[in-house]
């Protein structure tokens, strides 16, 4: 195998198992905490004679930068558009998770992207900022107030060039200039602000009094000069201060990977697994023995004396919890040790428990020994093919469903390590003779490439692509993804949206068959087109680590109205390679049984939060853990474990497995039809 190849494979697979399964709750709110006493919040206009910024003074802000530091694997993915804003903290000052950032009021600057993949920022500070005035000095008088800012990273998803209420609400929890504690509902606990006061008569707290919480009843108060001021929250009394021109890097917060990497084997999963043991979210549900696991898998870590020795039992200790959306980076040369063999065939089970092969490779061990496309596999290394099937643990393991497993259970039966030599019986089409070879595994990766449906995508094609379908008049939109560039997403998706009403077409048919999730909040967003009333679609739960129990969002998550609506009819496909995100959205269209879901086999079943879940071990291991579990609004566990349920399900034949029919979207074609002529 050539050095590029190597190469390639090792992107790749790292981007499988870590990347491509991703949901995103809403912000993480905990514990309660006491209400704060409510400052008035009056928005901008101004007093009518301003104080001139700056004037008389050279150390008035007027210019911010700084970096913006990240870890994680999903902040790249929001890298279109990208800007930083001051950001009105009046949400945070009324504790308003939906507190929407005024238009007039977001100056926003620049972010540099550099080779080097960091990011650095400016900020040019209006002269007279348009933000919202809030009383925050307790002295029971009726105040103008001042203007509380943080400098944020946000980018671009809907509408123009600033923030809607569908890009962001509320306050900013991460890459900002603040420090939130997410254990007491994102409460601001250190960093730095910036405010901007009227005149030389307002106050701003000097400390977070004795409750340890800012802007409330019992906060300290200074005066602050007029004009702009610096506020640094990390020492108390509070240091407010100007400088004309400061430097402000924003800070991850707990977006950020949880870095172990220089611990040794053993403290590293040991560190690792107090956390994942207490936070893992569905311990219960699947059966987990989390103290089974440490005695099975500890003893492994304490022998292993290199990394790949660690690296296998770090895998080993994953592959013990049916979840999906728990994934180790890829191992290129455990990878070649144990599968980096194989035969040129790709093979598929029937829904009859037969097993076909689809494809054969030219120049194979494979192809020489006479097996053709559309070959049954009768034996496989001594045992009958079902048998060998259920013997198999995919190099991708674990999986959240049966039928998700099975499915990767036939892509991996071909793989072993190089040279190895099986015996195996077949009968090809339109022989009824069943021939018996050895095939001797070689170095060969194609196969394995050609059965992952996402590895068969051109690179080049759009992440949405829509037309109308000749024959039955039906749109038809193919998404791979919700993990691209979320802006460019957004206006392809609003176009064809757009253009399936103005067109009047009667029926629409989703195609989700190939998709690996991403931002849920944009799935959310998608689904919001096919609706025109607000409803509750699920509530996240975290585990605090202050109260020791899973506590669930202030806010549950809501399917809100886009801003014009479909209401044709709808079908989604789907398959076990729709995870995450892409059940999140296809639940969502089951809502009031507004969609028909259509497929061989349910969604993956895999739908816990993973984004505050991301770790760096030693060995340059990367690994993901859920954090978040998701319930319906009666309360049951939603789709984790099952998938999201098949209204019509379409067996698999010979004719679909070998592509020389797409039997799915032909159901789905004939179910609408069907739905749209009565």
């Amino acid at each position: 195998m050539n050095r590029k190849r190597t190469i390639t494979i090792s992107v790749i697979m790292i981007l499988v198992a870590t990347v491509s399964c991703v949901v995103f709750s809403p912000e993480r709110e905990l514990t309660p905490i006491p209400p704060p006493a409510q400052p008035t919040a009056t928005p901008t206009p101004l007093p009518p004679s301003p104080v001139q910024a700056g004037e008389g003074n050279l150390d008035e802000p007027v210019f911010i930068r700084g970096s913006i530091p990240y870890t994680s694997p999903f902040f790249v993915n929001s890298l279109s558009e990208p800007f930083v804003l001051l950001e009105d903290e009046a949400g945070f000052v009324m504790r308003d998770k939906e507190f929407e950032f005024p238009l007039a009021g977001q100056a926003i600057g620049p972010v540099e992207i550099h080779e080097d993949e960091t990011l650095t920022y400016t900020l040019a500070l209006p002269a007279i900022p348009q933000g919202t005035l809030v009383d925050v000095d307790n002295d029971g008088q009726e105040d103008m107030g001042v203007m509380v800012f943080a400098v944020a990273y946000w980018s671009n998803t809907w509408g123009g060039p600033f923030l809607e209420p569908r890009d962001g609400v509320g306050w900013s929890s991460a890459y900002t200039s603040t420090i939130v504690d997410p254990e007491r509902e994102d409460e601001i606990i250190a960093g730095t602000l910036l405010i901007w006061a009227p005149d030389e008569d307002q106050e701003f707290p000097s400390g977070f009094g004795p409750d340890g919480l800012l802007f409330t009843s019992d906060d300290p108060a200074v005066s602050v000069p007029p004009g702009y001021s610096i506020v640094d929250l990390n020492q108390e009394p509070f240091n407010i201060s100007k400088k004309a021109e400061p430097v402000i890097d924003l800070i991850e917060g707990e977006s950020a990977v949880k870095d172990y990497s220089e611990m040794s084997y053993q403290e590293a999963f040991d560190t690792l697994f107090e956390k994942v043991s207490h936070e893992y979210p569905f311990t219960d549900d699947k059966g987990v023995n989390w103290q089974l696991l440490y005695d099975t898998y500890a003893p492994q870590v304490a022998a292993a004396r290199d990394d790949d020795q660690f690296y296998r039992a770090i895998r080993a200790f994953t592959y013990a919890i049916p979840d999906a959306h728990i994934g180790v980076s890829f191992n290129s040369r455990v990878f070649f040790e144990e599968q980096g063999g194989s035969f040129g065939l790709v093979l598929k089970e029937l829904s009859d428990g037969r097993v076909i092969v689809t494809k054969v490779l030219e120049n194979t061990t494979g192809s020489r020994a006479g097996i053709q496309i559309g070959a049954e596999i009768i034996t496989w290394d001594g045992e009958a093919v079902t048998a060998a099937l259920a013997e198999v643990t995919p190099y991708f393991s674990p999986f959240s469903t049966e039928h998700h497993a099975q499915q990767e259970r036939a892509i991996y039966l071909t793989r072993y390590p190089p040279d190895t030599v099986i015996e195996i019986s077949y009968r090809n089409p339109d022989d009824d003779q069943i021939h018996v070879t050895e095939l001797t595994a070689e170095v060969e990766y194609d196969s394995l490439f050609a059965s992952i449906p996402s590895f068969t995508l051109d690179e080049m094609v759009l992440p949405l692509q829509g037309e109308v379908l000749d024959e039955s008049g039906l749109g038809y939109i193919l998404i791979t993804t919700f993990s691209d560039d979320y802006n460019l997403m957004a206006r392809l998706w609003e176009r064809f949206i757009q253009t399936l009403v103005d067109l009047e077409i009667p029926g629409l048919i989703i195609d989700m068959r190939i998709n690996g999730g991403g931002s849920g909040g944009l799935a959310s967003d998608f689904a919001g087109y096919f609706f025109s009333d607000e409803f509750v679609v699920a509530q996240w739960s975290y585990y605090n680590e202050i109260s020791g129990e899973f506590e669930d969002l202030e806010l549950p998550s809501r399917i809100k109205p886009g801003p014009f609506t479909y209401d044709g009819h709808i079908a989604v496909l789907v398959s076990p390679h729709c995870i995450s995100a892409c059940e999140g959205f296809t639940n969502a269209l089951t809502h009031d049984d507004r969609a028909i879901v259509v497929g061989h086999f349910p969604t993956a079943g895999a739908y816990g939060s993973v984004g505050l879940g991301q770790y760096s071990l030693p060995g340059e291991i990367d690994l993901q853990f859920p954090t978040g579990r998701s319930e319906t609004p009666d309360g049951d566990l939603l789709i984790e474990g099952v998938g999201v349920p098949l209204d019509i399900t379409v067996p698999v034949s010979v004719e679909s497995a070998l592509g020389l029919e797409d039997a799915v979207l032909d159901a789905a074609i004939q179910a609408l039809l069907a739905e749209i002529n009565n």
